[in-house]
């Protein structure tokens, strides 16, 4: 395990802002498989929705004496989001939290608190930023007019989420294993399919 901290973009959402550290009670292996699935829900959902997935990977690191500290980071590549469909944009968003807590409930290592440790806040700020910056309103804790809640965005990922399970646990655990995926890799060990590279060759 690394004994620095990693890439400083590994710890700001997209605005710039810092991702908090919560802390979660589990294992540092525990923790670090609960990541891999947050980010095989980002990435197998960005294969269905027909995005180019570049890479999937989770980085752990000694953050403090006897503290270890994980997180991850799903890359994938659409020439115009409005190809894929904002809604789909939103709900990939939503997937990583979801596949997370899933994980927790399969595991046997669910309660609230850990949870509540999963929210996917920096997840779903930037779909909310995305989707205004394409005139779509996505609500936090309300349905604006002509648009979705978040809430309803998080069904129609967890909906996704139970029929493609197998899927993302194949890539979770490949992924604890390796720390870094191809897209290209998740896609032959799933058997969907990664969508061409926008402009260019996959």
């Amino acid at each position: 395990m690394n004994t620095t901290a990693p890439d400083p973009s590994l710890l700001v959402d997209h605005r710039g802002r810092p991702r908090p550290g919560i802390p979660t009670g589990l294992t540092h292996d525990q923790a670090l498989l609960g990541t891999a699935f947050h980010e095989a829900g980002h990435a197998v959902l960005a294969l269905v929705h027909g995005m180019h997935l570049v890479t999937s990977e989770i980085v752990a690191w000694m953050s403090a004496p006897g503290q270890s500290t994980v997180t991850g980071r799903t890359n994938f590549s659409a020439a115009r989001i409005e190809d894929v469909h904002p809604w789909r944009f939103a709900a990939g968003a939503a997937a990583g939290s979801l596949a997370q807590v899933r994980y927790l409930m399969d595991y046997g290592l669910w309660t609230p608190e850990r949870a509540a440790a999963c929210p996917g806040t920096h997840d779903r700020d930037q779909a909310v930023d995305v989707l205004a910056g394409m005139g779509y309103r996505l609500g936090v804790g309300h349905v604006p007019a002509g648009g979705k809640s978040w809430g309803q965005v998080r069904g129609m990922a967890w909906r996704r989420i139970d029929r493609l399970w197998p899927q993302i646990r194949t890539v979770a655990h490949a992924m604890y294993e390796e720390t870094s995926l191809t897209g290209e890799q998740i896609a032959a060990m799933t058997g969907l399919t990664n969508a061409p590279l926008p402009g260019g060759a996959a």
